[in-house]
């Protein structure tokens, strides 16, 4: 529609439809194609305009071209919702794919492929076949982009009918945007498919390499990316690859520079001549930095891309770092991808002017680049050891500004900095004890205070110094009140007199008596008895040499770094992330079901009303889970008082036994579940229970067995407060028992509901009853991994971060002496099944160290470590959260695992 039919999307009068309709049928051409256009127009601004399917679809039969477009406009936006009435255009389709016209051939199989209707696929085959042999170059690009269409449609009969190998044949095409189409098309198809589909051959390689240089840019982009996946034979071929790609890193489109960089990047790893390497890095440098003077969107989209390239090949842009230097007006979140490159590219030759840049930003207004240029130098520092000397000069000209986050970064940064040069840098620390009355952020005063117990033995007034922070001791946060209680048993250590003694004293007190924080209490007790039986073995322990640390936060691991690069030009290299990550799979429509079954936001809490009516059985448990969904509000549908049907296509397949006698054997509906109540102590009811979780959803399983000689019936469920508030989150289904019968039932579980306060346990308390017995009280207890959410995987540069983020007093380890893990591979296949997500692995010494994350809810991360030798016993498991009073739950959790 052209800019003067603006026109058609006024408003209309409420005869519309009618008055329409009539224009569809007019006998005057130019009347029909101005009522098209009104019925685009009341389409395109969400007007149901579907009455008029039948009439619209007659305007098909014409050889105007304009007109035609908008017919099938319509056709696409409406086959859905009328199936039936769209096999009246089949015909008209078959007709316009052989008209004389290669535009409309093309437009109709381009239509024809976008109506996702089934009863038309089959209809569109034929046209398909003829226009993917088409003697027009138009006609069977289009044709190519069809056949990745109906694949995702029906991807069976694509094979069937051969046109996979057609698609295979048109990258032997002679017009180049047909090679790009097919090779996007096979792309696509290949991307949803586990098998290779497409791979290229030595004689697929030079037509591809021949296109490349005649096809439009997006063409060159899909052929680029299907280059990048090709394998060369030898070095000499991969220089030959690259030699005819390099022209493409002058392209004006951005997208076809960073896709030639990525092939390139990619055929580098097999060229073994330096001189070669070292002339593709300087080819392409410049047009990494042209995309930098692009507006600050793809400036953006080219940092993170070049801050991955830099980690691989630091070279290519080791000459041109000034041009990262942040300007005035650039966007913030532009300053801060610049620093990360900065700080990579720091090198000897150019600290000098990277650290005159750096001090310039601390002094900018935003206060999130001011403290991030702040870090950025104690990177640098703990980078290059021979520049740490004049980071440490600019940082203390940024203390005696007297700004104050800028004083509590450098502080924090400084003390790092005192980890990675222990014993050279000292003499700065008078310098930063005048900044202690502007300290109020608790990583700065925990920073401070690890500074004045660590170096106590130099600082002379360093117990008035502690004891300034000991008056707010109950107010500080955790991590300030544990490295207080550190520092404060280190100056004890060092200097064992009467002041700190009374100090020490104090600080017990408080951390032991006075707090409800357990982790501080377990290490106030720990010092204590420490201090009490074994001073000597306290200075071992808490005085003990520590190792030096070094800067790899900003690096990724070498395999998630292999996958980001291979995903250049993609979003996988903005987020950082491989595509796996945030890119999830369509779900077939049964498992789109299966997964609604469950209704989430229970409002029932509690099951406290009677599972079946008091006079009447109800029915089987999987028969009340399935239907309980039903009610459109969400609310759980109550179960129905008739008597159990016997589900028989269920007992044919074995796969429905909830009512079963309990001496005759049967196959178990799952794993088998623990006792709880003894058939003793419940007067011949037996049950079994445990918390189990499948498909993100909590439940609780369990068997019921009577061993009495009455029915029971009416059976109800109740759960106290507990560490994760886990409650019913619908009334329990549980059938009539007759004697010597059993019955399992799944009881879906919600979390969050039902909180107790004081310390983290893992009790679960629960109360059952039925019509015919009292209420039987026993106690079941829960693990943690249980409640580990399918969103705990983090990437190696999070996990880094996360780690280094989070106090070093909430860290807390565990050694398991008897327990062997015998295959790193079984190990790493089992903890996932329980949402513990392996991170990255590495040797030290003789054994393995393992890096797993995992998630509670509410979005509460656990990093964890594990140490071990393969095959000998003993595992040493360190984690660290912020909720580190979860610890001792989750070492309950892991050996339940490790054992298997």
């Amino acid at each position: 529609m052209s800019r003067n039919d603006s026109k058609y999307f006024s408003t209309t009068k409420k005869g519309e439809i009618p008055e329409l309709k009539e224009e569809l049928n007019s006998q005057y051409k130019d009347k029909r194609k101005d009522a098209v256009k009104k019925v685009i127009a009341a389409m395109t601004v969400g007007k149901d305009v579907s009455s008029l399917f039948t009439d619209v679809v007659n305007c098909m039969q014409t050889e105007n071209l304009e007109l035609k477009k908008l017919v099938y406009l319509y056709l696409i936006n409406y086959a859905k919702s009328q199936p039936d009435l769209a096999i009246l255009a089949v015909n008209t389709f078959v007709k316009d794919s052989q008209d004389p016209n290669p535009l409309i051939r093309a437009l109709a199989v381009r239509t024809m492929g976008c109506i996702r209707v089934d009863k038309i696929t089959e209809y569109l085959c034929d046209p398909l076949q003829r226009c993917l042999k088409d003697d027009d170059p138009y006609v069977r690009k289009t044709a190519a982009i069809c056949v990745a269409k109906l694949y995702d449609i029906n991807a069976e009969l694509v094979e069937d009918r051969g046109f996979l190998e057609s698609l295979k044949d048109l990258i032997s095409d002679n017009n180049p945007m047909v090679v790009a189409n097919a090779v996007a098309a096979l792309a696509e198809i290949q991307e949803n498919n586990s098998r290779p589909i497409f791979e290229i051959s030595s004689h697929t390689l030079s037509k591809l390499l021949t296109a490349l240089n005649e096809c439009t840019e997006w063409g060159q982009v899909f052929i680029l990316d299907a280059l990048s996946r090709y394998k060369a034979a030898d070095a000499r071929e991969a220089e030959n690859i690259v030699e005819r790609v390099t022209p493409r890193l002058q392209h004006a489109n951005c997208a076809v520079v960073l896709s030639a960089v990525k092939m390139i990047l990619l055929q580098m790893e097999l060229i073994t001549s330096t001189d070669v390497v070292r002339n593709l890095c300087k080819k392409m440098a410049p047009p990494l930095v042209t995309l930098l003077s692009a507006e600050p969107e793809i400036q953006y989209v080219a940092l993170r891309n070049i801050n991955l390239i830099v980690q691989r090949r630091p070279t290519i842009l080791a000459h041109e770092i000034k041009v990262f230097f942040c300007k005035y007006n650039d966007p913030i979140y532009v300053k801060m991808e610049k620093l990360e490159i900065m700080i990579k590219l720091a090198s000897d030759r150019n600290i000098d002017q990277v650290l005159l840049e750096f001090k310039e930003y601390a002094t900018e207004v935003d206060v999130d680049f001011v403290r991030k240029a702040v870090r950025a130098i104690g990177c640098c520092a703990i980078k290059l050891e021979r520049a740490a000397e004049r980071c440490i000069s600019v940082l203390l000209e940024l203390i005696k500004i007297k700004v104050n986050y800028v004083v509590q970064e450098a502080i924090i940064v400084i003390k790092d900095i005192f980890r990675r040069y222990p014993n050279t840098y000292e003499s700065i620390i008078a310098t930063l004890c005048e900044s202690l009355d502007t300290l109020d952020e608790p990583e700065a005063k925990a920073s401070m205070i690890w500074i004045i117990g660590e170096y106590a033995e130099r600082i002379d007034n360093a117990d008035e110094l502690l004891e300034s922070f000991l008056e707010s001791f109950p107010e500080e946060p955790a991590q300030v009140q544990l490295q207080l209680l550190t520092a404060t048993v280190k100056l004890f250590l060092k200097k064992p007199t009467e002041g700190p003694q009374q100090m020490i004293q104090v600080v017990l007190n408080n951390a032991t008596v006075e707090t409800d924080n357990p982790d501080l209490r377990d290490r106030a007790y720990i010092y204590w008895r420490l201090l009490s039986t074994d001073p000597e073995a306290a200075k071992d322990v808490v005085l003990a040499e520590k190792p030096v640390i070094t800067d790899d936060s900003n690096q990724l691991e070498s395999s998630l770094l292999d996958d980001l690069l291979a995903n250049i030009a993609t979003l996988s290299s903005v987020y950082h992330k491989p595509p796996d990550v945030f890119v999830t799979r369509v779900l077939s429509s049964a498992q789109r079901t299966e997964d609604e079954d469950y209704v989430e936001g229970s409002e029932t809490g509690f099951s406290e009303s009677p599972a079946n009516p008091a006079n009447g059985p109800a029915s089987s448990p999987s028969t009340a889970r399935q239907s309980a969904p039903a009610s459109a509000t969400g609310a759980l549908a109550t179960p129905p008082s008739v008597a159990p049907v016997p589900d028989l296509l269920g007992d044919l397949m074995g796969m429905d036994n909830s009512i079963v006698p309990v001496d005759q054997p049967a196959t178990p509906s799952g794993p088998p579940l623990p006792i709880l109540l003894p058939a003793s102590t419940g007067q011949g009811l037996q049950i079994s229970a445990q918390l189990t979780r499948q498909d993100g959803q909590i439940f609780y399983s369990l068997l019921f067995e009577n061993n009495t000689q009455v029915t029971l019936d009416g059976f109800m469920i109740q759960f106290n407060k507990n560490t994760f508030g886990v409650a019913a989150a619908e009334p329990l289904q549980v059938p009539q028992l007759q004697p010597g019968m059993s019955a399992r039932t799944h009881l879906p579980m919600v979390t969050l509901q039902n909180m107790s306060q004081g310390p983290p346990s893992s009790l679960l308390q629960v109360a059952v009853k039925n019509n015919q017995q009292p209420v039987w009280y026993f106690n079941d207890k829960f693990l943690l991994h249980v409640f580990f959410t399918e969103d705990g995987r983090m990437e190696r540069s999070s996990f880094l971060e996360t780690w280094r983020s989070l106090p070093d007093s909430n860290e807390v380890s565990k050694d398991f002496p008897a327990i062997v893990i015998g295959s790193a591979e079984a190990t790493l296949e089992r903890l996932p099944a329980s949402n513990m997500f392996f991170i990255a692995k590495r040797k030290n010494g003789n054994q393995d160290v393992f890096y797993f994350s995992a998630k509670l809810p509410r979005g509460i991360p656990f990093l964890i470590e594990l140490t071990t030798v393969i095959g000998n016993p003993g595992v040493k498991c360190a984690i660290k959260s912020p909720s580190p009073e979860m610890s001792a739950l989750f070492f309950e959790a892991l050996e339940t695992l490790l054992m298997g």
